[in-house]
């Protein structure tokens, strides 16, 4: 059980980064989110409104940034100003990315660097009481030659004093893991938690699909029973595709929560 619920703006992203997206349909968005039941967001990048106006907004409509989602190049190369945006204009103590960089993922010496350079991040951030995550996807479980995954080098390499993971649910399943066993594996390592629903559909052959929390197939009553004893810190809905409008799908998901999770 938690008590307060937090969602991915990823979700919502044609809001702020859309064809149409301005500060009024941003600000629409919201204060749509918190009437649904969401108190906190993580970013996803700040879209055509930019990072002060986006963070206003947010507050205005009394919802707290508890992460972010954050440029990788300046979390590495100015990590001073990162800091200070996240201080200043965010208001929150944890910075990170949505995914590692593409050379990362092509070689073990390309993951090898970016976990040395994840950690000088992580090292140098620390003393102002900054935290790094790192968001998973599924291709993290893709196994080398040596039987050993990326998830597995990152869970091994990642300095656990000064990066976290913000693990998603959702991918971990998707990537042939359990999410309830990774949750367990990374106790005292997870700062945000991604609840995100699989379901399989009949499509020329049976497909993933990314779904409202209920309406797929993962054991959250697992899931949500872990994570607390594990110290997973803020609990937030993402759904990369939605079947309609985001806000609806979001909606399901947040009563869905409520009613089983939530203190």
């Amino acid at each position: 059980m938690f008590k307060k619920l937090g969602v991915q703006a990823y979700t919502f992203r044609n809001a702020y980064d859309g064809e149409n997206a301005n500060e009024k349909t941003l600000d629409a968005a919201f204060k749509k989110i918190k009437e649904i039941g969401y108190d906190e967001i993580q970013t996803a990048g700040f879209g055509k409104i930019g990072i002060e106006k986006y963070a206003a907004l947010a507050h205005e409509a009394g919802l707290d940034i508890v992460g972010t989602h954050y440029d990788y190049d300046e979390m590495l190369n100015n990590t001073d100003e990162a800091m200070r945006k996240h201080k200043e204009i965010l208001h929150t103590d944890i910075m990170g990315i949505g995914g590692m960089p593409g050379p990362a993922r092509e070689s073990k010496e390309g993951l090898f660097k970016f976990i040395d350079d994840f950690n000088k991040i992580g090292d140098k951030i620390k003393p102002y009481g900054f935290k790094l995550t790192y968001h998973n996807h599924h291709f993290e479980f893709v196994k080398f030659d040596d039987g050993k995954s990326i998830m597995d080098y990152l869970y091994e390499g990642l300095n656990p004093e000064t990066v976290s993971f913000c693990l998603d649910t959702h991918w971990v399943q998707r990537g042939g893991g359990n999410p309830t066993t990774w949750i367990k594996k990374l106790a005292g390592r997870i700062d945000i938690l991604h609840l995100k629903d699989m379901a399989v559909i009949n499509d020329n052959g049976v497909q993933p699909l990314i779904t409202e929390i209920g309406n797929g197939n993962i054991d959250f009553d697992s899931v949500i029973e872990a994570a607390p004893k594990s110290g997973v810190r803020y609990y937030c809905v993402e759904q990369d595709t939605c079947p309609g409008d985001p806000m609806d799908s979001l909606k399901i998901s947040a009563d869905y929560i409520k009613k089983h999770y939530m203190a």
